[in-house]
């Protein structure tokens, strides 16, 4: 078997990593957010789903060519502002167009520090979804939950990840 300085050493030697840290991979934990409800104006939510106190809202939205690709026909242009976040500290949210069943047809996430600056303090931008059936578009909706802090995982590293993460970004045919 073991020697008794090994055994006596163990206990001690077990102790130290646990002190040092080395163990905490025995108690590294994943979680996921549960996904927000979608809507036109949301409150944006972080990952214990307490409000942040920004505010993310599709504020207009169209069917156009988009000028450097015409020959592609309609895309969804739409705008969008943030209030309650500076332009530094960057909320980020899913924008999906939906369909009249609220059925995503495209998503993709925006960001506020990608938005600019207005005089009353919010932040304004707009993006283009290249939907494949532009016409069914009904809607472009937000989704709540900020997926601009996304920790390490677990996997990625057993000493220092973990924790809770955003949902998993939306995408086409997810029912919002």
């Amino acid at each position: 078997m073991f020697p008794a300085r090994v055994r006596t050493g163990a206990p001690l030697l077990l102790l130290i990593l646990t002190l040092s840290g080395c163990s905490s991979f025995w108690g590294c934990t994943d979680t996921t957010t549960k996904r927000g409800e979608a809507g036109v104006k949301v409150q944006v939510e972080d990952t214990d789903g307490q409000h942040s106190g920004v505010t993310a809202e599709v504020v207009g939205q169209r069917l156009e060519p988009h000028p450097q690709e015409p020959s592609k026909g309609d895309q969804v242009h739409f705008t969008y502002r943030f209030d309650g976040t500076r332009k530094t500290s960057g909320s980020g949210v899913d924008a999906c167009a939906v369909d009249k069943k609220r059925v995503a047809l495209l998503c993709q996430t925006i960001y506020s520090s990608g938005a600019w600056p207005e005089p009353d303090g919010t932040l304004t931008g707009d993006e283009w979804l290249a939907v494949e059936h532009p016409e069914q578009v009904a809607a472009v909706l937000l989704l709540p939950n900020d997926q601009s802090y996304d920790p390490r995982t677990c996997e990625q590293d057993r000493k220092d990840g973990g924790g809770t993460h955003p949902p998993k970004k939306a995408g086409k045919g997810d029912q919002l």
